[in-house]
Parts: structure tokens; sequence; C-alpha cells
């Protein structure tokens, strides 16, 4: 894909989950806590991250946990800030995902001058928070009232947690959604994030999607199993294996990520010029 490689400048990059820790009107942000230590979290995981050689960074409120189907005002306005603070420090093409609300991940991106989103853009699920419908149309209405034009839009294809109602197979959805909305990339995820995404699944989207869109796998990316799954995606999001003891919750291990980066770099030698 040539604009991945335009964007990320290498064939099958690896885009870095960079979690927040919970942020003020989140369950789980303490009394007594401060942004200035959300920020230094950040800061952290941003260093360890890049300095471990990775493509992109992809900064998302994961510990907003449960996520808002429509984000309250607070929770943008904080990931704003946090990025304002950290954005003379990104040395990589990075990107936004206001969890889950694409509308919040839009107005985000243009407010920090985000290169990509990753959201949910088109389709009716249902997961434990209930019901959410994403209105495709409104959606890339906003995108286009911003001046976004030169954003790439990397849409959930079957998110993580949740069930899409549309029954069809993912290959004839992707091919669908193509024509009507031009989606950059489709992110292919398993149940949970962590899980293994079953390879022959991304290759029956790829198959279906052809050079119209990036595939990409979104979850379950280990040192042991990446090389599996860039055979057949063209880029990976990547998040918990990088973390101390491989833990969803745990700060970035820069040695982990250094390891696992040192696998990519020999799979993409053996790649064709």
């Amino acid at each position: 894909m040539s604009w991945l490689k335009e964007l990320f400048g290498t064939e099958k990059p690896i885009i870095a989950m960079l979690h927040l820790s919970a942020l003020p009107g989140d369950p789980r942000f303490r009394r007594g806590g401060t942004m200035a230590r959300v920020v230094e979290r950040a800061r952290e995981d941003l260093h360890a991250l890049q300095d471990g050689g990775v493509d992109a960074i992809l900064f998302s409120n994961e510990f907003s946990i449960p996520y808002e189907v429509n984000v309250s005002f607070v929770t943008p306005s904080a990931m704003a800030y946090v990025i304002g603070r950290l954005k003379k420090e990104i040395r990589v093409p990075f990107g936004v995902d206001c969890l889950v609300d694409a509308m919040a991940t839009l107005d985000l991106a243009k407010a920090v001058g985000a290169d990509f989103v990753r959201e949910i853009f088109s389709g009716c699920y249902v997961d434990d928070g209930g019901f959410y419908n994403r209105d495709i149309s409104e959606l890339l209405r906003r995108k286009a009232d911003l001046g976004l034009d030169g954003l790439k839009i990397f849409h959930f294809l079957n998110p993580e947690g949740g069930t899409n109602l549309d029954t069809r197979p993912l290959p004839a959805m992707a091919s669908s959604l193509l024509f009507k909305t031009g989606f950059d990339a489709l992110c292919i995820s398993a149940h949970a994030a962590g899980a293994d995404v079953q390879e022959d699944v991304m290759a029956q989207v790829k198959a279906a999607v052809g050079d119209r869109a990036a595939v990409v796998c979104n979850t379950g990316c280990r040192k042991d199993t990446i090389v599996s799954k860039l055979q057949n995606a063209d880029a990976a999001v990547v998040g918990t294996t990088f973390k101390k003891d491989g833990k969803f919750e745990n700060p970035v291990d820069q040695a982990r990520v250094e390891e696992f980066m040192e696998v990519v770099r020999q799979y993409r030698s053996t790649l064709p010029l």
C-alpha cells in the first residue's frame, strides 16, 4: 500500500497503542489524582515506544473503562491536553481514538493535528454497554467540514467486545463499505484486546478489498505471532504485548518493544523491494 509507506516510512508498519490512564470523570480516576500524573505516565510510555523502534503511536483513552457511547466533553479535552503537552516529543506519525465516540475522535484529531484516526465509523453494534449506532454519512460530512482531507480513517470492521448487527460475512461487508465510504484501512479484531486474530479471516478480507484499503491486524500480535500476522495484513496495531509482563494494565516495557521490533525488521528484510 503506497500511502502506508508514504505516511509511516515503511512497509508493514507497526502502530503502537499508547493507553492513557484514567481521565477526570472516569470511574478509575481517583480522588486526588492529577492530570500532571496522567501526562507523565503517557510521556514514559511514549518514549519507551519510540525508543523501542515503533513506526507510529495511537493515543487512546483505554482506561476510561467502561467507555461512553457519546463521551463527556472532559474526555477529549483531557486527551487534547495530554497530547498537547507531549506534541514536541512525538517523533513518529500519530493517531487518536476517543473510545468509543467517532465524532469526538474526528474533533480531537483536528484539535491536535493527528495523522490518522481509529474508531467504529459505521454500523450498529451491541456490547456490554448496550446498543450504539454510527451514522457514516454524518461522520464523513463532519470530516469534510473540519477540512480533514488528509486524515486517514482506520475503521473497526469487527471491534473487539462488540457484535455487529449486520450479519454479512466480513469480506462482503468490507467490500460494500469501501464502495460507499472510501475508508483507508480496515481493522480486524478478535473477541478481546490481546486475543489472536485468525489469519484466514484477514486473508479473506484482503482478497475481497485488494488495494482499495489496508487490512490491519488489530489484536493478538506478539513476538512469536507477528510474522504470520503480517503475512496476511498490511499493518498491525500492537498494545498489550508491549506492556510489562504482557499485561494490559501495566506500563510499556521498552525491552519488550525492542525485541518485538527486531523480529519485524528481520521479516521486512525478506520482503521484495
